[in-house]
């Protein structure tokens, strides 16, 4: 079984998000802490991750700007995880990107790790054209959700019963990418 590190977004997906919920139901998950979840900076975050000690065993789920904090960290630490699972990354030159977090962005190039992108077709913060675009530069898979806004509290998705048998298709890829061959 995979360690699982939660990267939520800006505010830290509290009650009734998703990511709280997958935290309380995968065994051992971890949520990142950073020193303010509500006024981010990049380099905090990436102490955050980095304070959970990852490995080569370690998944992330990673929310929003937690998408942008993940590959980022991956990206100057090539190798040291299993796999990123990355929902709903917002577009850092888009409208609706948070002032507050002008510190973040998109990684640019490969993350080294199995990554999948999942997006939604009218999300207000990063278009699922960015999303597809972003996941080819950072060498990661890509789903599209349909439309699920921004896939968090105000979406209405709850638990994303449907988002936890992505993340269990993904995260049994990776097991069987690890088996080695008879």
């Amino acid at each position: 079984m995979a360690r699982v590190v939660i990267v939520p977004g800006i505010n830290g997906s509290g009650e009734g998000h998703w990511q709280t919920e997958w935290e309380r139901r995968i065994p051992g998950a971890v949520r990142i802490a950073p020193g303010d979840w509500d006024a981010p900076e990049l380099d905090d975050w990436l102490r955050a991750i980095d304070a959970t000690e990852p490995d080569d065993d370690t998944v992330f789920v990673a929310h929003s700007m937690g998408c942008l904090a993940v590959a980022t960290w991956l990206a100057e630490r090539r190798g040291t995880a299993a796999g990123a699972f990355l929902v709903a990354p917002p577009d850092p030159d888009g409208p609706g990107f948070p002032a507050e977090a002008r510190g973040f962005a998109a990684a640019d190039g490969p993350l080294g790790v199995a990554t999948l992108v999942v997006a939604s077709t009218d999300d207000p913060y990063g278009s699922a054209r960015w999303a597809a675009d972003v996941a080819r530069l950072w060498g990661a898979g890509f789903t599209s959700v349909g439309a699920l806004g921004h896939v968090n509290i105000a979406s209405g998705v709850g638990a994303w019963d449907d988002g936890a048998d992505l993340f269990e298709e993904f995260t049994a890829g990776l097991a069987c990418a690890r088996v080695p061959a008879a």
